[in-house]
């Protein structure tokens, strides 16, 4: 079973993000009562950022045991480690690395610096999914593009179609850089909760289209994960003016 997507629609970014940030700490509380880590995946980007430095400003932070959180990305860019263009790099400016996370829980994907190809890098992203986080991930946060893209998953690209396979190499992005890693859509699925975070004008198109009714993820892949317990659509005013 999936949980229908639902829609809370915030004012603007700030509020979106501080709303998220309640809601990221409360489900690692919960998340924390039932296993003895919780399991998040991060996305990068502004939404990605945004909602680390609302978790710092957060009073309510502390609930978490930060030592059992273990850190995952859904993508990341092909690119050396502290490339300012890096998913994680943006993270880390953003002040991961003051929450209290173990380093050793924090899953980073190898770029060029250490790793041979973006198909090495994939393969021993996927090992360390088998080993650390094997069974359902407590949340999922993706970003979305103004194309309907998530993680890097972009409509009608060969990855999308990747089967039998936790992590997969990603070449021709329609979206610089052109190589990149991604969890793939059947990785994804083993969610209790997936949130999308969407600000901004510019993704109303894709937040409409990727709700719709008779929406496909071929053509807008944001329409592809959702969550066993929970989809949430986490978006502000902008994102969200053109939802029905």
């Amino acid at each position: 079973m999936t949980a229908t997507p639902r829609v809370v629609v915030h004012p603007d970014k700030q509020a979106l993000a501080d709303g998220a940030a309640a809601r990221l700490v409360t489900a690692l509380v919960d998340a924390q009562a039932r296993s003895p880590e919780a399991q998040v995946a991060l996305t990068g980007g502004s939404m990605g950022s945004a909602i680390i430095a609302s978790v710092l400003a957060t009073p309510g932070r502390a609930a978490v045991d930060w030592s059992r959180v273990r850190v995952w990305w859904g993508d990341e860019r092909y690119l050396p480690a502290g490339d300012p263009d890096r998913n994680d790099t943006q993270n880390d400016a953003a002040g991961l690395g003051e929450l209290g996370l173990d380093p050793a829980k924090v899953h980073r994907v190898a770029g060029p610096d250490t790793s041979e190809s973006a198909e090495a890098s994939a393969e021993a992203y996927a090992q360390s999914v088998r080993e650390h986080g094997q069974r359902v991930w407590d949340v999922v946060l993706f970003g979305v593009g103004p194309d309907g893209h998530v993680a890097s998953l972009f409509p009608h690209h060969p990855a999308q179609q990747v089967t039998d396979a936790i992590a997969v190499a990603v070449h021709d992005s329609p979206k610089p850089p052109p190589d990149r890693v991604s969890l793939t859509f059947e990785c994804f699925e083993r969610s209790h909760e997936v949130w999308f975070l969407v600000a901004g004008g510019d993704k109303a198109d894709a937040v409409a289209a990727a709700l719709a009714p008779d929406a496909d993820r071929w053509d807008v892949p944001a329409a592809g994960p959702r969550g066993g317990d929970a989809t949430l659509w986490l978006v502000d005013a902008d994102a969200a003016a053109k939802v029905r």
